[in-house]
């Protein structure tokens, strides 16, 4: 089976009923993103953020995956598919992929706040002040924050190093580290990107856009994809 290596980003997801952040404005849900999203933000108001987090859990349980994502999922049926996704939900895992690499975290698991290498993962929606680690510390968000590194970088990177295909779905290509995945695939291998408004990249070999949402533009890929390279 070949490699195909898969990049999602929010478009995805917001197809799912998952409101997403957008650069753009700056905001998300209403809220600054230094307010919820930074290590400032959880230093000045521990509490916002912990609420802000739970209601996207909350929201998350309510979404199902959408067509774009199960199609995804199908394609592991004709080769071997690792997704690489900038989106914190589980909603690739719900669908039935079994090998997803989460760049910026995951919206159902709580770190420690002494020790980053303790992760737990949720049982419900709710994440709160006193809820503590084995060390005795406050738990927080498993979520890579802004001015936060992004410690699954170097995994994606060589991940992305041996894509024989790369698919890239919802995503801006303009958000950084993540962005740059795309210069670590191989010039000869094909790439495709399903955007309803096509990210501005470079000129690559191979490299085919489909100005479409994911629910439709994936299956359409994956029709290609199983007739020519299967």
């Amino acid at each position: 089976m070949k490699n195909l290596v898969v990049l999602t980003g929010a478009g995805i997801s917001a197809e799912s009923g998952l409101k997403t952040f957008r650069e753009a404005d700056g905001l998300w849900e209403g809220h600054d993103v230094t307010e919820v999203a930074s290590p400032e933000g959880w230093r000045k108001n521990r509490a916002l953020v912990l609420d802000f987090y739970n209601q996207r859990r909350k929201q998350a349980l309510k979404a199902l995956p959408n067509a774009g994502h199960i199609e995804l999922a199908r394609l592991e049926q004709d080769f071997a598919v690792t997704i690489i996704t900038q989106n914190v939900d589980n909603l690739h895992e719900a669908a039935g992929s079994t090998n997803v690499v989460h760049l910026h975290g995951e919206l159902f698991k709580a770190r420690s706040t002494v020790d980053p290498s303790l992760i737990y993962d949720m049982d419900g929606w709710e994440l709160n002040e006193g809820d503590k680690c084995e060390k005795g510390s406050q738990l927080r968000p498993h979520i890579v924050w802004f001015g936060e590194m992004v410690p699954m970088m170097e995994i994606a990177a060589n991940i992305a190093m041996t894509a024989d295909i790369l698919l890239i779905v919802g995503t801006s290509m303009v958000v950084y580290p993540a962005a740059g995945l795309i210069d670590f695939v191989s010039p000869s291998a094909p790439k495709f990107i399903v955007d309803p408004k096509l990210p501005q990249v470079r000129s690559y070999p191979n490299l085919h856009m489909f100005e479409e949402r994911a629910t439709t533009g994936v299956k359409k890929v994956a029709k290609i994809l199983r007739k020519e390279y299967a």
